[in-house]
C-alpha cells in the first residue's frame, strides 16, 4: 500500500470493492467539497451535472445527500444522490461514476427547491431505490460502516453481529447544508478564531474529516483544519460552530495547505492536539 499526494487529495489503494453496478476500488480519497463542482457526476447512461453542494448530518457529521446541479434538466426540482450510489473520484478525468440511470433518477421522489429534506421524504427516497436507510443502526451507515456494503453485518462473528444489534438505534438526523454552514464563525472555549471556508470529505465514508477554518481576522491569513470529532455543536441562530479547544491551541496547530494534506500532516495535526486518529484501530473500535 502507498500514499500518493497531489494537491487536496490523497489515496490509500489497497483492493475491490463494488458499489451497485460500478466496480469500485478500496480508495480513501480526502478531497475538498468546493472541489467537487469541478467534477461530472456520470450516470450509467450518461452525464448529469455537477455537484452544487451536500447535505450532512450533524450527528455523525457524514454527507448524505449530494445536490446536484443539472444546468436545467430536472428544472424546478432539487436533485438528490445518496452516497450508496456515488463511486470514487477519478481525479484525473474530474468524473464521479453514480450507479444509476437518468431515468432512475428522473423517476425519483421529487422534492421543490424551496422545500427542506423530512423524514418523510427520505423514507420515500430510500423505499424508491431499495437502500438500508442510515438512520437506522449502530454504524454511520446503519447496519455498516461503508454505504456500499450490502450485508455488512453477516459478515461479522457472532459476537460482534450480537454487540452491534443490541447497539442498534434508530434517531432522527438534522440535515445541514455545506453551503449554509460555509460562513459560520468558529468559537473556541475562550472567543472567536475564524469562520468555515470549506469541507473535506472521505469518498469512502461520505464522512466529512475536516472543516477548514480561515482565520485572516485572527491570525494574518492562515488556515488551519478542525476535524467534527472536536465539535461540540453547531448554532444555527448564531451562525457559530462550537469547538471544544482553546484560542491559543487552534493558533498554535500545524497550518493548513492544500499540497500538504497526507496522513504525516494528519499524525501531526492529531498529535498537536492530542487526540486519536479516525484511521487508527482503537478510535475505530468506539464507532
Amino acid at each position: 500500500m502507498s500514499w500518493l499526494s497531489r494537491g487536496c487529495v490523497y489515496r490509500l489503494v489497497s483492493g475491490c470493492h463494488g458499489v451497485s453496478r460500478v466496480e469500485r476500488k478500496v480508495v480513501i480519497v480526502l478531497i475538498r467539497a468546493k472541489d467537487f463542482r469541478h467534477f461530472k457526476l456520470r450516470a450509467l447512461d450518461g452525464d448529469i451535472g455537477k455537484a452544487r453542494e451536500f447535505y450532512f448530518d450533524d450527528r455523525h457529521w457524514t454527507v448524505r445527500y449530494l445536490v446536484a446541479d443539472t444546468g436545467g434538466w430536472l428544472t424546478g426540482r432539487q436533485v438528490l444522490i445518496s452516497p450508496h450510489a456515488l463511486g470514487s473520484a477519478n481525479e484525473s478525468e474530474r468524473v464521479v461514476p453514480v450507479a444509476l440511470t437518468k431515468r432512475q433518477i428522473e423517476q425519483s421522489p421529487s422534492l421543490a427547491t424551496d422545500q427542506p429534506v423530512s423524514r418523510q421524504y427520505e423514507n420515500h427516497y430510500y423505499d424508491y431505490y431499495g437502500w438500508p436507510m442510515y438512520w437506522n443502526g449502530p454504524f454511520i451507515w446503519g447496519a455498516s460502516q461503508y454505504p456500499w456494503d450490502n450485508n455488512p453485518l453477516s459478515m461479522l462473528d457472532p459476537k460482534a453481529r450480537d454487540a452491534a444489534a443490541r447497539r442498534e438505534d434508530a434517531w432522527d438526523p438534522n440535515l445541514c447544508s455545506t453551503r449554509d454552514v460555509t460562513g459560520h464563525h468558529i468559537q473556541a472555549m475562550d472567543g472567536e478564531i475564524g469562520h468555515v471556508e470549506d469541507f473535506i470529505i472521505d469518498d469512502r465514508t461520505w464522512s466529512i474529516r475536516y472543516l477548514v477554518v480561515d482565520t485572516k481576522n485572527w491570525l494574518s491569513g492562515r488556515r488551519v483544519l478542525v476535524s467534527p470529532q472536536w465539535i461540540g455543536r453547531l448554532s444555527w441562530e448564531e451562525s457559530k460552530v462550537f469547538v471544544s479547544l482553546s484560542c491559543e491551541l487552534i493558533r498554535q496547530a500545524p497550518e493548513y495547505r492544500p499540497e500538504s494534506l497526507n496522513r504525516d500532516y494528519e499524525t501531526e495535526l492529531h498529535h498537536h492536539y492530542d487526540r486519536q486518529g479516525y484511521w487508527s484501530d482503537s478510535f475505530l473500535a468506539q464507532k
